[in-house]
């Protein structure tokens, strides 16, 4: 079973990985959306925010998070829209609900998503046959 900081830090690195694909302007502000039906857990956030902050990003300096928080499964389609409006950088889709709206409100911005129980089972990832090296 992955630790819980093990888990943080893999999240953390995923969400950071485009924005810092786009290198660090200075004065740059990056915009994360986060996208989920229902508020996420407070130790969620707080875990969120500190990996952020191990890695130099720093809510109200340099990142910015909105947060779209659907009621329902069936609004997720026009938060995900919402945020894409936004322009953030990246996309948290939180929970195998979130995906394929993020992912159908945009070509560009990156999505990546956390708490997908069975991302294959879900329809959100396609499930590949190990390779065979021939030898």
């Amino acid at each position: 079973m992955i630790s819980r900081r093990a888990f943080i830090a893999t999240v953390t690195g995923l969400i950071v990985a485009p924005l810092a694909a786009e290198g660090q302007e200075t004065g740059k502000i990056s915009r994360i959306g986060f996208l989920r039906v229902g508020p996420p857990p407070v130790m969620w956030i707080n875990a969120f925010r500190q990996g952020l902050r191990d890695l130099g990003y720093v809510e109200g300096q340099n990142l910015v998070i909105k947060y779209g928080l659907a009621q329902t499964e069936a609004q997720l389609p026009d938060v995900a829209a919402e945020l894409v409006r936004l322009k953030v950088d990246v996309i948290v889709a939180s929970g195998v609900p979130s995906v394929p709206p993020a992912q159908s409100a945009t070509r560009t911005t990156p999505v990546v998503f956390v708490a997908a129980l069975d991302p294959v089972a879900g329809d959100v990832v396609t499930a590949r046959a190990p390779s065979r090296s021939s030898g």
